[in-house]
């Protein structure tokens, strides 16, 4: 076990957990520092109670993302270095041969069932503890129950195939195997885009038609201002689950359709909700979402081409403890020390998601009222106690929007100018 891949791998993992670690000890102490003064920009809009919950909303979450980040540590050694993962193939070599379908299959089932029963543990305290604790929590435990169990179906109906179809194209298609399982991973993304609005998302939540026809007018004159066509707009009754809201459109093609929280039409004004649609609306217009896929089908092309190299190397099985070379285990090996490896990329990540809540702004800012956006988004943080002094350096690793200040600031200084 001992080669250099073992202290590769240990060598990150340490650097990565102790990063993530030292990054959520200086949120939690940047944010408690800051939470007896709303920032001088917010102090005519949040008050001073409101700031203090958020402070402690954050501080609560970043204590539970340590306990996050130990446990995902434990796992990945146990099932490597520990012998878990080959102690499972062993198990599962016992019902099918090793190489088989069947034995990837079992495994892989196996490992994703472990995997979420040592999470179970955090999503409930999460929901039912601290999601409670600040009145955001509106999940009844018999509507968490039947969540998971349609989140189990519907991983299994579309999950089984895709990853017997996968295992088969390893086994099958010679050295060049990764083009063919790219393709088929691109393939299924593309038709998950394409169903998820029409027959996944309805069997989570209820859509019904925009019913305010004021406001569906407006909400249709912007969209023809902006040369937006949609198959719909849809209210989601996000509040059976929680008291956080938001707006987003989904879907591609004719199953573009724009979906409205119920919690978000209770809070904000019609200027208001029209400015935050033209927010989402700048990222169709950037084409934002597009480019996200891209960049990510482009990082599979490069993970699926490194896993080519790796999975005929006798080292990389070794180096991680299992002695049982297959396709399974070393889909589950790559899977399990690829985070590892790319948390030290989140920070570009971020940087790019950034850019594009500015470009959504400013194009927001330009089709519909800035000061109603700014109001909005006051509101929106406010009512999602999403902390207004996170600190610098946690922030630019993790936050895919940017800090409250600076995009009002940029707002208000686009207000100044016009």
């Amino acid at each position: 076990m001992n080669n250099a891949f073992t202290w590769l791998v240990l060598g990150a993992l340490t650097l990565a957990t102790g990063t993530r670690l030292w990054l959520a000890v200086r949120q939690s102490r940047h944010v408690r520092a800051h939470r007896n003064a709303v920032p001088e920009s917010f102090a005519d809009k949040i008050p001073l109670t409101a700031h203090q919950k958020a402070a402690d909303y954050t501080i609560v979450k970043s204590e539970l993302a340590m306990v996050d980040i130990c446990l995902s540590a434990a796992l990945v050694l146990a099932l490597t270095f520990g012998g878990l993962l080959q102690r499972l193939s062993d198990v599962c070599s016992a019902l099918a041969p090793v190489g088989s379908i069947a034995h990837g299959v079992m495994l892989i089932f196996l490992v994703v069932l472990l995997l979420s029963l040592f999470e179970l543990p955090l999503t409930l305290y999460r929901s039912f503890v601290v999601e409670a604790r600040f009145g955001f929590n509106r999940m009844t435990p018999r509507l968490f129950v039947i969540d998971l169990v349609k989140q189990a179906l519907i991983s299994a109906a579309l999950g089984v195939p895709l990853l017997a179809l996968v295992l088969w194209l390893m086994a099958k298609m010679g050295d060049l195997w990764w083009i063919w399982v790219w393709l088929a991973w691109t393939g299924f993304n593309l038709l998950v885009l394409l169903i998820y609005p029409s027959f996944i998302a309805p069997l989570f939540n209820k859509f019904s038609p925009l019913a305010d026809q004021a406001l569906a007018g407006r909400v249709e004159s912007l969209l023809a201002r902006c040369g937006f066509r949609s198959s719909g707009l849809y209210v989601m009754d996000g509040s059976k689950r929680s008291s956080h809201g938001n707006a987003y459109f989904t879907g591609f093609g004719a199953a573009k359709r724009i979906v409205f929280f119920d919690t978000l039409l209770e809070r904000l004004a019609p200027g208001e909700i029209e400015a935050v649609l033209a927010h989402e609306l700048g990222h169709f217009k950037h084409h934002h979402v597009w480019k996200r896929v891209l960049v990510l089908l482009a990082a599979w092309f490069v993970l699926l081409w490194v896993l080519g190299q790796l999975i005929g190397e006798p080292g990389f099985y070794n180096g991680l403890n299992v002695t049982t070379q297959s396709t399974a285990t070393a889909l589950l090996l790559f899977a399990l020390v690829t985070p590892v490896f790319s948390f030290f990329l989140q920070p570009l990540s971020s940087l790019h998601s950034r850019k594009h809540e500015f470009e959504a702004d400013a194009y927001a800012a330009s089709h519909s009222n800035a000061a109603e956006l700014v109001q909005a988004l006051v509101k929106l943080y406010q009512d999602n106690a999403a902390t207004l002094t996170p600190d610098p350096l946690h922030s630019a690793f993790y936050d895919s929007h940017p800090p409250a200040t600076a995009r009002i600031a940029k707002l208000s200084a686009r207000l100044k100018t016009a």
